[in-house]
């Protein structure tokens, strides 16, 4: 049996097609192995989760979010979240949006303690996401957090006697608060920044002070070395000190005085070379004797037994002899009335 180009072609077509499918699917995150487990989210605000954004629990990718639909009032979102992994989910898990700091935006699922799991295309409740700031305060120093919760209470504190103070008072006090807020969190970004730098492994100053002992032991081992490179420098320096440069100064200055002297004579007619180079008769009479022998070659040449007679049959000839060169040559004409 025979098939035919076109049904070749349209084969080839129907295959093309179904890999384009398949290989866009894929890049969109979405499972092409037949494993079509969903599960629905509803928020209030996504903060910027998109589709393909990944679906992780305890660190692992399991998923990614296969569309958000907020419809036309936007107060609900529902996130559809597309299961890559077969992974069992408790009734009592919840989910949070989590952003990083550097804008990565990913769902988070908590698992629970429930004996009951969800189904295929059930609803997991949700959370709002973590304060960043108040964790990081928690990690970095207790004594910070400490601060932050008398300022708190000082706060508290000061709204209640509020209604004493006139309205000045009032305006002053709120913005000694505001200030001690700012400054409360710069000395929590400042803290995290010297943590990090006073690091016994990676910090910024156990790296420089690793570099400073590298340094100060290999001037250690070179120690002979620089001696005796300092050593030389010293030797040198003595030996230029003790040159005449004075001596060897006046000595050029001279040369350079009769080097003027010798190119002012050839500018000028004095002297043989000042001759030659400004004297236009020497030019005008090589250009004259150049001209004489170009006048007697060309004789020679039209006229050759008036100077050669070495002839059995011939005779001598008694033609006039030229009086003007010959104009025979292209590149080099000959100069008349020379």
């Amino acid at each position: 049996m025979t098939i035919s180009n076109e049904t070749k072609v349209g084969a080839l077509t129907a295959i093309a097609i179904v890999l384009l499918i398949l290989g866009f699917n894929f890049l969109k995150g979405k499972n092409i192995g037949g494993n079509n487990t969903h599960y629905f989210a509803v928020f209030t605000d996504i903060q910027g989760l998109a589709n393909s954004n990944p679906v992780v629990i305890n660190g692992k990718q399991v998923g990614n979010i296969n569309e958000t639909d907020g419809g036309k009032d936007m107060r609900r979102i529902v996130v559809d979240i597309n299961m890559t992994e077969d992974v069992i989910i408790p009734a009592d898990a919840v989910a949070v949006i989590n952003k990083s700091l550097l804008g990565n935006v990913q769902l988070d699922i908590r698992l629970g303690n429930s004996a009951n799991s969800l189904k295929s295309k059930d609803t997991i409740k949700t959370i709002l996401s973590d304060n960043l700031i108040g964790d990081a305060m928690k990690k970095l120093d207790p004594v910070l957090l400490q601060v932050t919760n008398a300022t708190k209470s000082l706060d508290t504190l000061l709204g209640n006697v509020n209604g004493i103070f006139d309205p000045n008072a009032k305006n002053n006090i709120k913005g000694m608060l505001d200030n001690l807020n700012k400054t409360t969190a710069s000395l929590a970004v400042s803290s995290a920044s010297l943590q990090g730098m006073l690091n016994a492994q990676t910090g910024a100053l156990a790296k420089t002070l690793d570099n400073v002992s590298s340094f100060t032991g290999a001037l250690k081992s070179n120690n002979d070395k620089l001696s005796q490179t300092m050593g030389n420098v010293a030797t040198a320096t003595d030996k230029f000190s003790k040159l005449d440069f004075e001596k060897t100064l006046t000595t050029l200055n001279a040369t350079v005085e009769d080097l003027k002297n010798a190119i002012g004579k050839m500018s000028s007619n004095q002297g043989t070379l000042g001759l030659l180079l400004n004297d236009t008769k020497l030019y005008n009479n090589l250009n004259a004797t150049s001209n004489k022998i170009n006048l007697l070659l060309d004789d020679v040449r039209i006229h050759p037994k008036r100077y050669v007679n070495v002839s059995v049959f011939g005779k001598k000839d008694k033609s006039t002899p030229l009086s003007v060169p010959l104009p025979d040559t292209v590149n080099a004409p000959y100069l008349i009335n020379q």
